[in-house]
């Protein structure tokens, strides 16, 4: 599975205070499935719930919140783009201080995988399927900031800029 430490990857690399302490993100795979058929082949679909869990954060969470949704667009689009997903991402605080909480975010997360007889006629090769393009690309190529109340709370480069 790829997914999840790209994204792991993403939300490190936009936030200051991940950057930081990286091993303050915590990721988990829950409730996961493997979804195949009897068809012939041995294609099949990873499904499961990424449970992000950020410890001791004292940053905005909207530092947190709109890059993950940046990275949703990309690499899960129909949890944004079907109306009827669009409550699947869900989250839970524990309010530690004024200044401090326990984040936990959940995702539903697929990953397509197909398994293809070689071309010798020995083995099988696996590829991992990237998403299908979102017809409306969410970020602009180039490099972003958000700020907050005249406060940089989190940035990136963008792919293609």
């Amino acid at each position: 599975m790829f997914k999840p430490g790209s994204l792991r990857a993403f939300l490190t690399a936009a936030n200051p205070e991940l950057a930081r302490d990286p091993d303050r993100l915590v990721v988990f795979i829950d409730e996961g499935s493997l979804q195949a058929t009897f068809a012939s082949g041995l294609s099949f679909e990873y499904a499961y719930t990424l449970n992000l869990v950020f410890t001791d954060y004292a940053g905005h969470p909207d530092a947190i919140m709109a890059p993950l949704l940046i990275w949703i667009r990309e690499h899960q689009s129909e949890l944004l783009a079907n109306p009827d997903n669009r409550n699947r991402i869900t989250f839970e605080a524990d309010v530690l201080a004024n200044d401090a909480v326990d984040l936990s975010i959940k995702i539903p997360l697929t990953e397509r995988v197909g398994v293809h007889p070689r071309s010798s006629g020995t083995g099988h090769d696996i590829q991992h399927y990237p998403e299908p393009p979102a017809e409306e690309v969410a970020a602009q190529p180039g490099h972003w900031q958000l700020w907050l109340q005249d406060e940089l709370i989190a940035e990136w480069d963008a792919p293609g800029g």
